[in-house]
């Protein structure tokens, strides 16, 4: 309390309208995703629909075979935040069925340079000099760019299964001072040399001449990783399932609801309302800061998770508010009345929440598409709910009460009663 002074309520306000004036404003100096950036999901703003089938494979797939085509592609869509998307295997066609949404900033609207975001879909394989094929991308866990503690150069590293790791170990004994040539279907993405036998199956690809090539060429390993290459035989649009004008309702109903909701805090709870609002416009907009910034799918499920983690907020800030009422209208002075009524509205706003967080967590765990759409915005917005229904308030609230205008019980719901 001694620490917060009249200033403070200032320093808040104004870090509050700076994340605002970031989520809804656009400047060409600052490059970074915003609220205008947004990507929303299938059933707010449509997508593309394609149709995967194995490309040169004279045989019909295994249904196991397609369920790891399947698996990889939503390895894929998870790994660029694409969270609203539907993938359907058809194990008579031996064909993977794939929705998902546009961009952020699609203007063109173009199917086929859509389908290009999931990234390569040719088989990986890796060749000694007279091209044999050693091992397959079916053998590769995963590929990671790091940086060399030794040299500080960017290298790739490979994590490969346990048959892949006999196989290397085979290939590398065998190919000393040899390149190991590693193709997408006949195209080669690079040829590192072999200075020696791996085993255990991690590898590194050194000598790479910069961050982003070392990065594509991981993002291509992981991409190949298929077990036989697949190409889109068909694709199309496909419309919003909610209408073209659902997110102008949307955001129309949701800027109604946060007037009404600013009302009656005001109206009712005067001082503290007044606060609460501001919280709650951080809240807001750092919720929409922390889906636009990594271009976080925003689908339906997951604007119920914001409006969830809002109605929340408002729950905090109701009992913070309910609670220095009745300490003020108990004697206590105004001081002592808000210092106790967050102490004592903690445990009640930390239980609420704490069960809710834990839920978040396990969605995002556990869940994929959607639910993981759903438990990312409703993690964010308990996250956000401490931070501006218990720190922030707190500071505004305690930071006004300094200021003679506004010591006033009344002010805070108590009888009115000059200090």
């Amino acid at each position: 309390m001694k620490k917060i002074n009249r200033g403070t309520f200032f320093i808040v306000a104004i870090v509050i309208a700076l994340i605002l004036t970031l989520t809804l404003c656009d400047f060409s100096f600052i490059k970074m995703n915003n609220a205008n950036d947004m990507r929303f999901g299938i059933d707010i703003r449509g997508g593309v629909e394609a149709i995967y089938a194995p490309k040169d494979l004279d045989r019909t797939p295994t249904e196991a075979e397609l369920a790891s085509v399947r698996a990889i592609l939503e390895t894929r869509l998870d790994y660029n935040n694409i969270l609203d998307r539907e993938i359907t295997v058809d194990n008579m066609a031996g064909e993977v069925l794939i929705r998902f949404p546009w961009k952020s900033d699609e203007a063109d609207f173009d199917a086929q340079k859509a389908i290009e975001e999931l990234g390569e879909t040719a088989l990986l394989t890796f060749r000694d000099v007279d091209g044999n094929i050693l091992l397959e991308g079916k053998n590769v866990v995963k590929s990671d760019v790091v940086l060399d503690q030794q040299t500080s150069q960017p290298v790739v590293t490979l994590e490969l299964d346990a048959e892949g790791a006999q196989l290397f170990a085979e290939a590398t004994a065998a190919n000393i001072g040899k390149q190991i040539a590693i193709f997408m279907d006949e195209s080669l993405i690079s040829a590192p040399s072999v200075e020696e036998q791996i085993n255990g199956g991690q590898a590194i690809i050194n000598g790479m001449a910069s961050l982003e090539g070392a990065q594509d060429l991981s993002n291509k390993i992981n991409s190949g990783s298929l077990p036989f290459s697949v190409e889109a035989k068909n694709f199309s649009v496909i419309s919003p399932t909610l209408g073209a004008g659902s997110l102008n309702v949307m955001v129309y109903a949701g800027i109604l609801a946060l007037i009404l909701i600013g009302i009656f805090m005001i109206v009712y709870y005067r001082l503290p309302g007044f606060v609460a609002c501001i919280g709650l416009l951080l809240q807001v907009g750092g919720q929409l800061l922390a889906i636009s910034l990594p271009q976080v799918t925003l689908t339906l499920p997951g604007i119920a998770g914001i409006i969830l983690s809002i109605g929340m907020g408002v729950d905090t800030n109701i009992i913070i508010s309910e609670r220095i009422k009745e300490e003020i209208n108990t004697g206590r002075t105004l001081r002592s009345a808000i210092e106790t009524g967050y102490k004592r509205a903690f445990s009640a706003v930390f239980d609420g929440n704490i069960t809710t967080l834990i839920v978040a967590i396990v969605l995002m765990v556990f869940g994929s598409g959607a639910i993981l759409s759903f438990g990312y915005t409703l993690l964010t917005g308990i996250i956000l709910n401490f931070v501006s229904g218990i720190l922030a308030s707190k500071l505004m609230v305690t930071s006004l009460s300094k200021f003679k205008m506004f010591r006033n019980t009344f002010l805070y719901g108590g009888r009115r009663v000059k200090q």
